[in-house]
């Protein structure tokens, strides 16, 4: 068998998790092997995986957007996909990180400002008490 692949993968036993249909669905898995690339998956029992998931390494608390190259038995081959702008829910369009910061940072500041109403109502009631 020839090697088709960029980078040598490195050993692994780490525990992984995939996601997939906009992360309603979930399996554990056990990598076996991991490069920049992609990854060796190994799964409790023979799955069915669409070509595109998210894997998640919990003790490395990272995730991936990767994409299904081979499947044997209860193994699978992922590479992953490294295009900057890629979002982990296929099919979604590319991540336009500046208005989501913006987005959050003004819902931050609205919930700030209904959690300061709340400590103030909360005073008047517990002053209203005494």
């Amino acid at each position: 068998m020839n090697e088709r692949r960029t980078s040598s993968r490195k050993k692994a036993f780490l525990q992984g998790r995939i996601f997939f249909n906009n992360r309603r669905t979930s399996l554990d898995c056990l990598i076996r092997d991991l490069s920049e690339q992609g990854a060796k998956l190994k799964f409790f029992s023979a799955v069915a995986t669409p070509d595109v998931v998210e894997l998640y390494i919990p003790n490395k608390d990272e995730s991936y957007r990767a994409r299904v190259q081979w499947r044997v038995g209860d193994d699978v081959g992922v590479v992953f996909d490294v295009d900057e702008g890629a979002s982990l829910v296929p099919g979604a369009p590319p991540a336009d990180w500046a208005s989501r910061i913006h987005k959050l940072e003004h819902d931050l500041a609205v919930l700030q400002r209904k959690f300061n109403e709340l400590q103030s109502a909360i005073r008047l009631i517990q002053g209203a008490d005494y």
